[in-house]
């Protein structure tokens, strides 16, 4: 069913083009109404009463649901095109720019995974006595509330809620699943006349939670400690910061859904073979420390990972993507962003990606107060900005865009915009991409108006297939003609193996570790051979080599000769002496043969010498054919038949 666009350019303070919007996707347009959520309330609830409606607006987005409601209809959808585009210094150019942003809206997102939280009010708060008390007096009401109390302050007669005294030594888990490790805990004792007592204080105490208010103004309990659900930390000075956060913790009781924001292929990951390390980068980079090492992989804590995708960006197998949504519902976004402008008449389109939150309001003051943004600045908004990397960087402007800039936002994973950012750069970006940090949204639009990158010559291509891919396909577009190679930042997930064939043996360890295929063997010849394009410069191969013959070299390929196997170091096969069946490394045999000849107990004799020489089944035959042999037994017992039986009654 075509969906129905509602129009209004609020006091005409807008220029809307209609019929461009009818153009732009399969969409049915009203007339331009303005003032709907004013004079024209009316015909508003008439086009939502007909359903399957979009209201190109952001701002009354409560007032067309209450609407709804009354009218006993499915809620609208919104398109917020007045403050991404309307209002603007360059407002009466946006009508491309409008285009795409209808384009985007009307793209179906894939269907979100998610788990179930359960919180059933359990909270610990911790903090000297007297602040922590009055925050249990509220609270006590809506959750089963405990005190752990860490001053010596006088104890409360007050029985609504629990109160111990102790050193909170560990906490670990999040909403609805916190576990503490309690020291020199006392618990009162409720009996007798007079003032409550302690009981004895005893270490190893161990207990269970839903939510943490933590009071004390101290060291936060855990990394990234604003990112952690369940877990409230204001600033104790602060009266206003408290009540909120007793506010919050009284509504974390029930059942959440909880995002599951990241996919993980454990057979991908390059963490670690054979108890040799390999790539960290998504431990080194998580926030949370949702990210912990398993074995050969690592393992990711859905119930405290934030969801900042900083990991998916520097993961460099794919193992780890971010799955809210998946990577290709982004880049067919920036593609159907970067056609339609085009299509809709628009030329040489700038992307600023932003997230939901703090872009979306730095754009909406911006447009309201100031300039807004230019009208070849198409806004992207997204979950969060720490997970767009190189591979999406690239695929931007493979896609048609001559700049994207990245609006950080306070929470942001700054270290790993940058790092990618500088391989965006290496690969074809230079000049064209940016991080922005502004104080204020006039210091936004300022970037954005004086800052105009040139159009460039380029034919747009569909990024499809993995960040791998999409990066190889756009630097290709990027650099077009160019079979160099680029080089790149250290730890760039693309590159060479340098190999040092005086110092390496070809014990082939590498090969049987590389997790990627990236390092292989010639079954029939002593040979090391390498595919670049599957190297992840994990370091594994480096790790793992005896001889340290092995080193990594960031770089970009452009040819076609990173899918090919070549050969990196290789010696002559050595003859067997027996059958004359080529085996083994001509000259690690002759070093075996002459460090052990005549030199070790084992091979005193020539005989022994010799099966150092000999392929594997020429080796094995000498072995049983040895008068020594170890293997060897006496002779074997004749089988006994019924005619022995026979003969020894006939004995008998």
């Amino acid at each position: 069913m075509v969906k129905s666009l509602v129009l209004c350019d609020c006091l005409g303070s807008q220029t809307i083009d209609a019929k461009r919007l009818g153009e732009a996707g399969d969409v049915k347009c009203s007339r331009v109404h303005t003032g709907l959520c004013m004079q024209q309330t009316g015909q508003a609830a008439e086009l939502i009463a007909q359903g399957n409606t979009i209201i190109a607006c952001g701002q009354e987005t409560a007032l067309f649901e209450e609407m709804a409601a009354d009218l006993g209809v499915e809620p609208p959808e919104f398109l917020d095109l007045r403050d991404r585009a309307g209002w603007s210094d360059e407002g009466d150019a946006a009508g491309p720019k409008m285009a795409a942003l209808l384009a985007d809206a009307l793209l179906e997102p894939p269907r979100s995974r998610s788990l179930d939280v359960i919180s059933e009010g359990m909270c610990l708060i911790v903090g000297p006595g007297e602040r922590a008390f009055a925050a249990a007096d509220r609270l006590a009401e809506a959750l089963s509330v405990t005190v752990l109390m860490t001053d010596d302050s006088e104890l409360p007669l007050n029985r609504r809620f629990d109160v111990i005294r102790g050193v909170l030594k560990r906490a670990s888990g999040s909403l609805g699943q916190f576990e503490v490790q309690i020291d020199a805990l006392q618990q009162i004792q409720p009996g007798g006349r007079g003032g409550f007592t302690l009981s004895a204080p005893r270490d190893g105490g161990r207990s269970e939670c839903d939510i943490i208010l933590d009071l004390t103004g101290g060291t936060p309990l855990f990394p990234a400690h604003e990112k952690r659900d369940g877990y409230l930390r204001p600033d104790p000075g602060d009266p206003n910061r408290v009540s909120q956060a007793i506010f919050d913790a009284a509504q974390m009781v029930g059942t959440f859904e909880k995002p599951l924001y990241v996919r993980l292929e454990e057979q991908l990951c390059a963490h670690s073979r054979a108890g040799q390390p390999g790539c960290s980068n998504c431990l080194n980079i998580c926030p949370t420390g949702a990210i912990t090492p398993d074995g050969d992989h690592v393992a990711i804590d859905p119930l405290i990972c934030a969801g900042c995708g900083a990991c998916s960006a520097l993961c460099p197998s794919g193992a780890i993507t971010y799955d809210e949504p998946p990577v290709s519902f982004l880049f067919r976004r920036m593609s159907k962003l970067a056609e339609t402008y085009r299509q809709a008449g628009g030329e040489a389109p700038r992307l600023l990606v932003t997230d939901d939150a703090h872009g979306s309001e730095m754009i909406t003051l911006g447009a309201r107060f100031g300039r807004g943004l230019p009208a070849d600045v198409i806004p992207l908004a997204l979950n969060t900005v720490s997970g767009f990397g190189h591979a999406e960087m690239l695929a931007a402007l493979a896609s048609g865009f001559v700049a994207v800039d990245v609006l950080l936002a306070p929470r942001s994973e700054r270290d790993a915009l940058e790092r990618e950012l500088a391989i965006a750069t290496a690969l074809g970006g230079e000049g064209r991409l940016r991080l922005l940090d502004p104080d204020d949204p006039d210091a936004l639009s300022d970037a954005l108006y004086d800052d105009r990158p040139e159009p460039r010559d380029l034919s747009p291509v569909l990024p499809l297939g993995s960040r791998r891919q999409v990066t190889r396909l756009a630097a290709r577009a990027l650099n077009p003609g160019n079979e160099a190679t680029l080089p790149l930042p250290e730890g760039a997930p693309y590159g060479a193996v340098l190999v040092d064939q005086e110092a390496c043996t070809l014990c082939l360890a590498c090969v049987g570790l590389c997790p990627s295929g990236a390092l292989g063997d010639n079954p029939d010849r002593p040979q090391l051979r390498f595919q670049e394009d599957a190297c992840l410069q994990c370091g594994l191969c480096a790790n793992v080599c005896p001889e340290n013959a092995i080193t990594l070299q960031p770089q970009f390929d452009l040819s076609d000769a990173v899918y090919e196997q070549r050969v990196v170091n290789e010696e002559e096969p050595f003859d067997c002496v027996e059958c004359g069946k080529p085996f083994g490394v001509r000259s690690t045999i002759e070093r075996i043969t002459e460090k052990l000849a005549g030199k070790h107990s084992m091979f005193a004799n020539p005989q022994a010498v010799r099966m150092i020489q000999m392929c594997d089944d020429c080796r094995v035959n000498a072995q049983y054919h040895m008068e020594n042999n170890p293997l060897s037994g006496g002779e074997r017992p004749r089988v006994r038949t019924t005619d022995d039986y026979y003969s020894n009654r006939k004995d008998h």
